[in-house]
């Protein structure tokens, strides 16, 4: 049995999707109850309160709003044998905290750890301006990242869980190439079918559009690595095609898979 904690986020729930397609016994753990693939086992429950007993491999995401230690997670979760731990880019760039990183790996189970850089899936925060005016509005317009589709990262995490090669690992997982802001509203509008006006914002105005969901330390991190990023984080990794065998998607592909979001 393989439980996936964060079941219905954007990497949780392609993941549940592709574990269940490949014939593998699946236990999807949020904090919200929703739809799952046939043969899924659903759980209500996080981090705090989930039981991991019957369970083979454990995918754990982490919640920005997690302020305790995973040590006690990963001691209930001792019996399970491996576990793949979603961090963040930001670890190895020194912005993040490694303490969770560093509880996994000296827990004693068998280990992968992804490190994402942003997700292509955060360009949702604009479907709602694109729908009615057809605009986007973000800072730092032509500052690129290489940011990366959550079904890529799904699908390594995947490999992780199901290939005992991949244990002892650390991935850094990038899309195959910088995109600014501009640049994602361009391949918006392409996918919608209409042009999309980039609407260039201050620091400032992001800041405030950001502490509407999430913390002022973190809104500030954020435009840190937005606004400027060091070469590493700018740089594309090799992982994505290393493990897959093939190269990640671009953020083209995402925007025209979820066009009906935008239009």
């Amino acid at each position: 049995m393989i439980m996936v904690v964060g079941a219905t986020g954007n990497v949780g729930a392609p993941l549940v999707r592709m574990l269940a397609e490949a014939g593998e016994k699946v236990t999807a753990v949020s904090r919200r109850i929703t739809a799952a693939p046939p043969g899924v086992v659903v759980r209500q429950g996080d981090l705090s309160s989930v039981s991991f007993s019957d369970v083979s491999s454990v995918f754990l995401m982490v919640p920005p709003g997690f302020e305790g230690s995973l040590e006690p997670v990963l001691a209930r979760a001792a019996g399970a044998g491996r576990v793949v731990l979603l961090s963040s880019q930001g670890v190895g760039t020194g912005r993040h905290p490694a303490a969770h990183e560093a509880a996994v790996q000296a827990s004693g189970l068998k280990w992968t750890v992804l490190r994402p850089a942003g997700f292509a899936s955060n360009a949702f925060q604009w479907a709602e301006s694109v729908r009615t005016r057809r605009e986007v509005a973000a800072p730092f317009a032509d500052v690129a990242l290489p940011v990366i589709d959550p079904e890529d990262i799904a699908s390594v995490a995947a490999a992780a869980l199901l290939d005992p090669s991949h244990e002892g690992r650390t991935y850094e997982l990038t899309g195959p190439a910088a995109i600014s802001p501009r640049e994602q509203a361009a391949a918006i509008g392409e996918a919608v079918g209409e042009p999309v006006r980039f609407v260039p914002q201050t620091r400032e105005e992001a800041r405030a559009a950001m502490l509407g969901f999430m913390p002022p330390h973190v809104a500030e991190a954020t435009l840190d690595i937005l606004g400027a990023p060091t070469p590493e984080e700018q740089r594309v990794s090799p992982d994505v095609e290393r493990v897959l065998g093939r190269p990640p998607r671009p953020f083209a592909e995402w925007a025209s898979r979820f066009a009906g979001a935008f239009k």
